[in-house]
């Protein structure tokens, strides 16, 4: 007969072993568990001296649940209803696409750190970026975190992983803003290519507003008199959520984009009379039929396309923000503007992205540690002559 008290996945645990049969039992982590485990093994000891097996009876296993099983019903009972939806989206892609061929089938109890590991390994094969890994695994932490807050698992295997899809190696990935040529190359091709989606293009690069916040524009965001827009939603996959930040912010439009939102409003008049709609729909950029744009279709139909036909290397919708980002500070405008303008929740982020593109901003600071009373090593022999 044998009563033991172990530690065992982060909990305190009883094992069983009595003429040929076997159990074991959770108590539970901490101190506590332990203290409590070595309770319950006394008395089941004085049980089993006393002939009493009744302790021995096993109770029905619980079926098996697997992080795929789990992990879908996390998404519909708490990230859709507790996140916002392109929040809750990314996680679905996250989990469909790298989690589950990978991981899906597992039972959670089973699931280790080193499954864990042979992810991230599985999305380095594919090529992804550290960015990418990194919110691959946050997803499944996430998921994890409530499973030990439901009682199924008692520790989160997944938790901080970041020494692992860490890179040290590999180079920082850069952005690419079109240059100033470009940029006007690339509005030319989309005037004459795609005139109906070119006054979005051209609001993308003169206010720095993401793809989803352009598509979520409305008539009454703008502010002709004013020359601004109020960024007040984000549309993602159709569905309305708030901007990136959670918050509104106001950006300011150049007089070409003012004139050229006037002139889309007085033609979406006169296609809304022609069309029998009975008003001017509601956003700024729809469809051929009053409703909003789809952004793949834009990405993937439209501007590609342009890109393609401009002869222009081939870069992200994102790449436009950082365009009118990198424009402005190679005029020298304030990086607080361009904080402002952007939506940044500090302007350390709008240093860290496009310091490197102020012009002259590291020589002007060495430039400053000069000792003016200290010659250039240029001096003629007889300026040193007086010395």
């Amino acid at each position: 007969m044998g009563v033991r008290v172990n530690q065992w996945k982060g909990a305190w645990w009883l094992f069983v072993h009595h003429k040929g049969q076997r159990r074991r039992k959770r108590v539970g982590p901490g101190p506590q568990g332990k203290k409590a485990a070595e309770l319950a093994a006394l008395k089941i000891r004085a049980r089993l001296a006393e002939g009493d097996t009744s302790v021995l009876t096993e109770a029905p296993a619980r079926p098996s649940v697997t992080l795929q099983n789990y992990a879908t019903q996390w998404l519909a009972s708490h990230a859709q209803q507790a996140c916002k939806f392109s929040t809750s989206r990314i996680y679905d892609v996250n989990l469909r696409r790298h989690v589950f061929p990978i991981l899906g089938s597992l039972a959670l109890s089973a699931l280790t750190r080193s499954e864990c590991r042979q992810l991230i390994t599985a999305c380095r094969e594919k090529g992804l970026s550290r960015k990418s890994i990194e919110n691959i695994c946050r997803t499944v932490s996430s998921v994890l975190t409530q499973a030990v807050e439901d009682g199924l698992i008692t520790a989160n295997p997944a938790f901080r992983l970041g020494r692992y899809y860490r890179t040290g190696d590999a180079p920082t990935q850069e952005i690419r803003p079109f240059t100033r040529e470009e940029a006007s190359l690339f509005l030319e091709t989309a005037r004459q290519l795609a005139p109906r989606e070119f006054p979005l293009f051209l609001c993308a690069l003169r206010t720095g507003m993401r793809l989803g916040e352009l598509l979520g524009l409305q008539w009454g965001d703008i502010d002709f008199n004013g020359r601004f827009i109020e960024v007040r939603r984000n549309l993602v996959a159709g569905r309305e959520t708030t901007p990136k930040s959670g918050k509104t912010r106001r950006v300011d439009m150049s007089t070409q984009l003012t004139e050229t939102l006037r002139s889309l409003l007085i033609a979406r008049k006169a296609e809304a009379l022609k069309k029998g709609w009975g008003k001017v729909p509601d956003w700024v950029f729809c469809n051929e039929f009053g409703g909003p744009l789809d952004g793949d279709n834009l990405r993937h139909r439209v501007f590609y396309k342009i890109l393609s036909k401009a002869g222009l290397r081939r870069v992200r919708f994102h790449d436009l923000r950082h365009t009118f980002a990198s424009l402005l500070l190679q005029q020298n405008e304030s990086p607080a503007y361009v904080k402002e303008q952007l939506g940044h929740a500090s302007i350390q982020v709008t240093v860290d992205v496009y310091g490197h593109l102020i012009p002259g901003a590291n020589r002007q600071a060495v430039d400053r540690l000069d000792d003016t009373t200290v010659r250039h090593p240029g001096a003629t022999a007889t300026g040193l002559s007086g010395l």
